[in-house]
């Protein structure tokens, strides 16, 4: 669903608005996104554990914390405005984030209620729920895109009033299942409920929040650093949406690692050939994807869009292989969470953050969209390569010099291949697909990708037991 809503939906309307317009959205949405974590302050995650292991306390937290999801939105709302003030965002700018800001509470509170029916294990209910908000996005988005409806122009604002529209259906549609579910609710204010669960959250909120800087702020000091800042904006998103899309599978591979992860080092068990077999599932297909996509930049962003290809081809260069450190941290970063090095993991995002503002200072005025890739990719590589040493250093593990070459000789046949490629007289799709194809026969060769290791992380079924 999210791929369709990327690739057909988001992407077509950055073509049809333009890169000045999408670059107004784009960064007023990683704005909004930015400060997100303030609406939840690690809620969610605390109330799917809790209510997993003590279903009779829905109707009693449901009632609280429906309360405290509200005031923590009435405090983001305060920060959002005041921040967007002090940067000095106009009338209209701040209208949109408005707007954004509430996509963002209603994105947060069906978060937040779907962690409700997870914790009573109606899992099947929770994923029809998980595509609801996206299918009535991509119906409303359709029909203003594609049903001729109205004489007008596609006008970037109708994009987030149709997100608007899509989160408020399905925020008062789960609303309504989890109140059934945990009887009459009166909702309360309880000042010690609030402390005593924001305490426990408060770790993992703030991990949450510098990720989401050092991730996400690219896009906002493009937007206020330069002249034509939404045009470069709007440049730096047509990358970094397929980015985001890319990330999707490490991010899906990430949920199933940390109960993996959490159960073996509870039970004290080794989980160095996890690791190993993680990094070799995980970097197979990211490695393929990053190299081939780096050397083909300029046909994918000409494929996909149809403005300033010249121009975002060499951003999104830089923006793919950062997948490469992404993959990474959601493997060892993923390790260290279910370690609990929460301390560790908060001062290195800490550092990425301070490290990818200094360098966007340092990098926009004189490279613009490119300057804050390059700023992206390396602070994802330093937050990256510090996460493998710590965990090596926590774990004890050894040095398996066997799969470093292996992943050497990979990738280097892969980069030989994409470049050969480019000079052969096949279509460009061809010379995409062999690249694609013959890194990953050469990895299955060596044995560095097998179906049977990702089967094993598929099946693992101790961790969830050990969750309910």
């Amino acid at each position: 669903m999210k791929p369709f809503w990327i690739f057909g939906i988001d992407r077509t309307v950055q073509n049809v608005v333009g890169p000045h317009d999408y670059g107004v959205y784009f960064a007023l949405f990683n704005f909004s996104l930015i400060l997100n974590i303030i609406l939840d302050l690690g809620l969610t995650n605390y109330n799917n554990r809790n209510i997993s292991q003590h279903q009779f306390l829905l109707s009693k937290h449901f009632s609280n914390i429906v309360v405290l999801k509200f005031l923590l939105a009435v405090v983001y709302f305060i920060v959002t405005v005041a921040v967007a003030a002090v940067l000095g965002y106009n009338a209209v700018e701040i209208k949109m984030l408005l707007f954004l800001a509430f996509n963002q509470f209603l994105l947060s509170f069906i978060l937040y209620l779907r962690s409700n029916l997870a914790g009573l294990h109606l899992f099947k209910t929770d994923s029809i729920v998980s595509v609801l908000d996206r299918l009535l996005m991509i119906a409303i988005c359709s029909v203003l895109l594609w049903g001729n409806v109205t004489n007008q122009k596609f006008q970037i604002e109708w994009f987030v009033y149709a997100q608007t529209g899509a989160y408020g259906i399905t925020a008062a549609f789960v609303f309504i299942l989890v109140a059934m579910k945990a009887g009459f609710v009166r909702l309360k204010f309880d000042f010690t409920f609030f402390r005593a669960i924001l305490k426990k959250s408060l770790p993992f909120a703030l991990l949450i929040l510098l990720m989401a800087f050092y991730y996400r702020v690219d896009s906002v000091m493009l937007n206020r650093m330069l002249p034509e800042g939404n045009l470069q904006a709007g440049i730096y998103a047509q990358g970094f949406r397929v980015l985001d899309a890319a990330t999707m599978f490490a991010f899906l591979f990430a949920g199933l690692l940390l109960p993996i992860f959490s159960t073996m080092i509870k039970r004290k068990q080794k989980v160095d050939q996890m690791v190993s077999l993680s990094v070799m599932l995980l970097f197979v297909p990211v490695i393929l994807l990053s190299v081939s996509s780096y050397f083909f930049r300029h046909e994918l962003m000409a494929l996909l869009y149809h403005h300033d290809i010249d121009v975002s081809s060499p951003v999104f260069g830089i923006l793919i292989l950062a997948l490469i450190p992404i993959a990474s941290s959601y493997i060892f970063g993923t390790l260290l969470t279910a370690n609990g090095s929460l301390k560790a993991l908060n001062l290195m995002s800490f550092g990425g953050m301070v490290l990818n503002i200094i360098l966007n200072f340092i990098l926009i005025p004189k490279y613009q969209a490119l300057g804050s890739a390059i700023a992206s990719i390396f602070t994802q590589t330093l937050i990256a390569g510090i996460q493998i040493f710590i965990s090596y250093r926590i774990f004890g593990f050894r040095i398996n010099f066997s799969l470093i070459f292996k992943f050497i000789s990979f990738f280097l046949l892969v980069v030989i291949i994409g470049y050969t490629m480019r000079y052969t007289d096949l279509k460009w799709i061809y010379q995409f697909s062999i690249t694609i194809i013959g890194g990953f026969v050469f990895a299955a060769l060596i044995k560095l990708f097998t179906f049977n290791g990702l089967y094993k992380i598929l099946k693992y079924d101790e961790p969830a037991e050990e969750q309910l």
